[in-house]
């Protein structure tokens, strides 16, 4: 057992001292074997829980969910605390400084009067601070971890500012079919899936130009591709209840006709 005062409620200072006493000895075994790389997919999927929260508008689970997201960021600080490399502390005064650097309009005397030429000021900054000379440095610079679809939005947005672009969405569109078409010799042709220009490469130049339709609409494909996995979700759910057999024994113009009597009902 370890020394320490339970109370009815905790503050910053005893939060730390609880992930510390987690990982001293005499504290919990599993926290004390824990990595960085161990515990990277719970820091994932805390997120991906919280955000779950903030979309149900959930404040008794945004509370909580946010809780177990700052759990994940003083567990990753205790175990470079302990290597002597950095502490919460210095997590905490880096990103306040930070915050201070890239709001000069704020804390300085640049002028922004609007949203749009705040977030102009911060890229500025942000390049400046991160050594980036250039767009292919800041297109680099966006993390490979992020979302795929998510990732194309980011990297095709810092190229259009550099004015790397379609006139329009609809020049993007026609790219788009051009890029379809070859899926589609891909598919036809029987070539392996990871062969050059295969079904892999193709598939990829597909979604990222489905990206650049979407980011050229002000549609975030992120979101974009949810909303269609909830609707398949809920029009799917509808054929399988219509249909009297198990769907692996229907017949595919049986499918299309259940298919289309969901769509038509949703409509």
């Amino acid at each position: 057992m370890v020394d320490f005062q339970c109370k009815s409620r905790y503050d910053w200072a005893d939060f730390l001292h609880v992930m510390a006493l987690l990982r001293a000895p005499g504290g919990c075994p599993w926290d004390a074997q824990q990595t960085h790389d161990s515990i990277r997919r719970n820091f994932l999927e805390e997120t991906y829980e919280a955000l779950d929260a903030l979309d149900r508008d959930d404040p008794e689970a945004m509370c909580e969910e946010l809780g177990d997201v700052l759990m994940q960021a003083a567990f990753h600080a205790q175990i470079e605390t302990e290597r002597g490399r950095f502490t919460m502390d210095d997590v905490v005064d880096g990103v306040t400084k930070k915050l201070i650097y890239r709001h000069p309009h704020v804390f300085g005397t640049v002028q922004a009067d609007t949203s749009e030429e705040v977030l102009v000021n911060w890229e500025l900054l942000k390049r400046r601070e991160k050594g980036q000379r250039s767009t292919a440095d800041a297109v680099e610079a966006v993390p490979h971890t992020l979302p795929a679809l998510w990732r194309a939005e980011k990297i095709l947005s810092k190229t259009a500012k550099a004015g790397f672009d379609w006139d329009s969405a609809v020049g993007a569109l026609r790219k788009l079919e051009e890029e379809v078409r070859e899926l589609r010799e891909a598919v036809e042709s029987g070539r392996a899936a990871d062969a050059p220009h295969g079904i892999r490469e193709e598939t990829g130049d597909v979604l990222f130009i489905a990206a650049k339709v979407a980011q050229m609409s002000g549609v975030d494909p992120e979101d974009a591709l949810h909303r269609a996995c909830d609707k398949f979700d809920r029009r799917f759910r509808q054929v399988e209840a219509a249909a009297d057999k198990p769907l692996n024994e229907c017949s595919q113009e049986d499918l299309a006709a259940l298919w289309a009597s969901a769509k038509q009902q949703e409509s």
